[in-house]
């Protein structure tokens, strides 16, 4: 993992004190590091105390490989000091930033909540389909049996036609048969 580090103490036995000041975390991320337990001693002379070097650490925290921070820190600067990028345009974009991610929450809440109604409306809807669908069963049971009655009553207006024809020959008949033996 590779660290920030300044160069604190040199021995006269060929080793440095380092303390570690940042720790690499992602491409362009980096998180400053406690000054706890942050000191390594390193067997090399090339640097002087105060020095800033770029150190990369085994799982162990064993230093795999050193070297000067100088060339590191000028790209740094070069890449964004140079364009007018401060701490506090920085700051300012981080704010920006933390604005959106609120207002992408908020719209992305209210699509929720939108989302929750439609599918309430929905099963309204559904609930509604279903009982005009009953409803209109029931129209329909209605209007066959209404239907049935209807021909049941024509029948029965038809068989009072025939009775009433059959009533109105026997009456005929016994008229005849009245008035036939006064003649």
């Amino acid at each position: 993992m590779l660290h920030l580090a300044q160069v604190r103490q040199k021995d006269p036995g060929g080793k440095i004190q380092i303390q570690l000041l940042a720790q690499k975390k992602a491409e362009h991320a980096w998180a400053i590091l406690a000054e706890e337990d942050n000191h390594l001693w390193v067997d090399t002379e090339s640097y002087n105390e105060g020095a800033v070097v770029l150190v990369e650490l085994s799982p162990t925290r064993q230093v795999q490989h050193i070297h000067d921070a100088t060339h590191w820190v000028l790209e740094i600067m070069e890449q964004y000091l140079t364009i007018g990028i401060s701490p506090t345009i920085l700051q300012e974009e981080v704010q920006r930033a933390e604005q959106w991610r609120q207002s992408l929450t908020l719209q992305s809440q209210e699509l929720g909540r939108r989302a929750l109604e439609m599918e309430a409306r929905r099963d309204q809807i559904q609930e509604l389909e279903e009982n005009l669908k009953e409803e209109k069963q029931k129209l329909e049971s209605m209007a066959a049996e209404m239907e049935t009655r209807r021909l049941r009553i024509q029948e029965m207006e038809t068989n009072l036609a025939q009775e009433q024809q059959r009533l109105d020959a026997m009456a005929q008949e016994l008229g005849v048969n009245i008035s036939s033996p006064s003649a």
